[in-house]
């Protein structure tokens, strides 16, 4: 497929962009570290080197009142100048072009200093903010001007205003966080007055040649926000200030509303994009879930936006860029939405990488060193941890072999095909397989590897992963007993009345498959794409009757599914509750038998009826192969869930992989 429209070049003010694509703002979580910019400097000057057409920083504070927190990054005098030019250097010297975002995070920040329009507690921040007065509003009206005047020092090519997901300037424009009744609040007028003085101080310290961009919410997703029309005019009112591009943000932080996780159909929020663009002469930049160069063309060429922003696609291939120009998309390292290595570490005060991508926000700690003496590798295993450490030994030279007892390639991943919204896992062993073969790997799919047949490597790496632990239970070899497994791959279909033992990841992935697929996006959330209603919501739609009556849970007293991602548990739990499951804490499992499953809870007893029951309580490494090498005196590097089964962690595994193919 070519990609003409994502392709073309577009000429903003005194700066070229050589496509269409954007590399949206991410925080890193690495910006307080005391060697955060040299690394900065590492992680943007790839995505340049990769080809992407602009780039946007993570957030950065105009002042201290606007950080995310005691080591967010602010830009308020000169002294930050040296090491802004770090990042814009490594960038340019890549011919790549940067510009810094302006955030001001408002009632978000983590911080006993922060501010907003109105004293308003977010219901995602246990910290209440202080209401602005007048002279503060003046005050920070001026420190934008200030921090943009400083990026156009520090080499950037522009900067973009952050006006959306629910940090302030989106705090001032929504009747849901601004209740003031001075000048800066009151009809939209008032409510946009703070936006506009910001723009306008922000051009000024730019300069006439530099990109000035807005990344403003195309729909607030929460009760109260913007109304469509007010939108438009917001939009409008930005093309007259002066602004050169308009980026598009989606839903406000505290959403009831998923915007970016795997449950998200991809292109989902298109329609917002394009009810602007058609209101605006300036370009629009569609954003969120669109991780693919032919989502991207087709919504450039079906006239919805003129660019395109992905960010987390970014973190999981640098040469996205590079690969859609040189005609090889289908080589592209696809983001599957998951949140593990990204978001979910940010939410949780830690730094971001990628789980497809363990590289990513770590350049400078993955260093592949070509071998003198290639040696002969067997590999045993096509998961995560198997598939990673193949790639890395055969691309640095070493003669690899790959076993897989199964008939295709992803282990775990493999099952995700039947898990609605994880069908996109597959593209990661689709890559694998496709990036294997470059590399000349030998992969033996459905030959599962018995020591003769590692008799002649020098090197074995036993990546065989895990079987799902056996319950121990009277009646636990009771026909109606499955592993998760068996659902997942479809070997065994439940019956109509199901009981889930274990509410960790597993039983929620199984519990979602047995469901089915939900009804459309749109339905079960709540989206009124009209957008009858400010902030664009409407009821979500009652629930049909779910095929199969389910009963989750769990040894555990605390609440099921609290090991789930930060960022997508909520989401997982809420698709549950709407399918009418019913989930169990602190239960006690005593029998099975024709009737279903015995348990005692709150010490009453109880009886489960089921038809199907599946478990989900764990797994055991599979490390069937180690004594025979061993005694073969076979040097051999255990990784994965072979090593450690007490969580299935496809974030550690692809990093251990990837690692142990670096140094092998």
């Amino acid at each position: 497929m070519s990609f003409p429209h994502l392709l073309s070049p577009l000429q903003v003010r005194g700066v070229r962009l050589a496509n269409r694509m954007i590399m949206g703002s991410m925080h890193l979580g690495i910006e307080g570290a005391s060697d955060a910019f040299p690394r900065l400097a590492r992680f943007y000057g790839e995505r340049a080197k990769g080809g992407i057409g602009l780039i946007v920083t993570g957030g950065v504070a105009p002042n201290t009142e606007g950080s995310f927190g005691p080591d967010g990054t602010v830009f308020a005098d000169e002294s930050g100048i040296a090491d802004h030019r770090l990042i814009t250097g490594a960038v340019h010297a890549e011919a790549g072009r940067i510009v810094m975002q302006i955030l001001h995070c408002g009632r978000y920040g983590k911080h006993p200093g922060i501010v907003a329009p109105s004293a308003i507690k977010a219901p995602i921040n246990s910290i209440p903010p202080r209401e602005l007065t007048e002279a503060d509003i003046v005050r920070t009206i001026a420190d934008y001007g200030r921090t943009a005047a400083l990026a156009a020092r520090a080499g950037y090519d522009g900067v973009e205003v952050m006006a959306s997901e629910g940090y302030l300037i989106n705090e001032f424009l929504a009747p849901r966080t601004n209740k003031r009744t001075d000048g800066w609040g009151g009809d939209l007028d008032g409510r946009m007055r703070f936006l506009q003085e910001v723009v306008r101080a922000v051009r000024a310290g730019l300069g006439p040649d530099l990109i000035l961009t807005v990344r403003l919410s195309m729909v607030d997703l929460v009760e109260d926000g913007l109304g469509a029309d007010e939108v438009v005019t917001v939009a409008r009112s930005l093309e007259a200030g002066g602004v050169d591009i308009l980026n598009s943000g989606i839903g406000w932080h505290e959403a009831r509303v998923p915007t970016i996780a795997h449950t998200v159909p991809q292109g989902a929020w298109s329609w917002a994009t394009a009810r602007v663009k058609a209101a605006v002469g300036i370009p629009v930049a569609a954003s969120n879930r669109i991780k693919t160069p032919e989502m991207a063309e087709a919504l450039l060429a079906a006239g919805k936006a003129d660019l395109v922003s992905m960010a987390r696609p970014l973190l999981a291939d640098p040469a996205f860029a590079a690969k859609v120009r040189a005609d090889k998309a289908a080589q592209i390292n696809a983001c599957i939405g998951c949140n593990q290595g990204c978001l979910d570490p940010i939410f949780s005060g830690g730094s971001a990488t990628c789980l497809v991508n363990p590289r990513a926000g770590r350049e400078g700690e993955f260093t592949a060193v070509p071998v003198t003496t290639p040696a002969q590798i067997a590999v045993i295993g096509g998961g995560p941890a198997g598939l990673a450490s193949a790639l890395e030994a055969a691309r640095r030279g070493h003669h690899v072999t790959l076993f897989e007892a199964g008939d295709e390639l992803g282990g775990q991943f493999a099952l995700a095909r039947q898990v609605p919204g994880k069908e996109e896992y597959l593209a990661t062993p689709r890559y694998y397989a496709h990036e294997l073969a470059a590399a000349g790997v030998r992969i033996r799919l459905g030959h599962r590897a018995e020591a003769a047949d590692l008799a002649g490597f020098d090197r074995v790496v036993l990546a065989s992963g895990i079987t799902p632990r056996r319950l121990d239970l009277p009646g636990a070899g009771h026909a109606k007993v499955v592993a998760y497994d068996d659902i997942l791959s479809g070997r065994v279909q439940a019956g109509e009345r199901v009981a889930i033992l274990g509410s960790g990841g597993i039983g929620f992935d199984v519990a979602t498959a047995l469901l089915g697929a939900a009804e459309d996006f749109d339905t079960t959330w709540g989206i009124d794409r009209d957008f009858a209603a400010p902030g664009g919501l409407t009821a979500p739609a009652k629930p049909r009757p779910p095929k199969r009556h389910i009963v989750m849970m769990q040894r555990k007293t605390d609440r099921p599914g609290a090991c789930l991602g930060k960022t997508t548990g909520w989401i997982h739990k809420a698709l549950l509750q709407r399918g009418g499951v019913e989930m169990l804490s602190g239960v006690t499992y005593r029998s099975i038998d024709d009737a279903g499953l015995h348990i005692a809870q709150g010490g009453a007893d109880r009886l489960i009826e089921a038809d199907t029951i599946v478990v989900c309580i764990g797994q055991e490494p599979c490390r069937d192969l180690v004594a025979a090498l061993e005694k073969m005196g076979k040097p051999v590097h255990l990784i994965g869930g072979a090593r450690d089964a007490s969580r299935l962690d496809a974030l550690a595994a692809f990093e251990e992989g990837t690692r142990l193919g670096l140094e092998i």
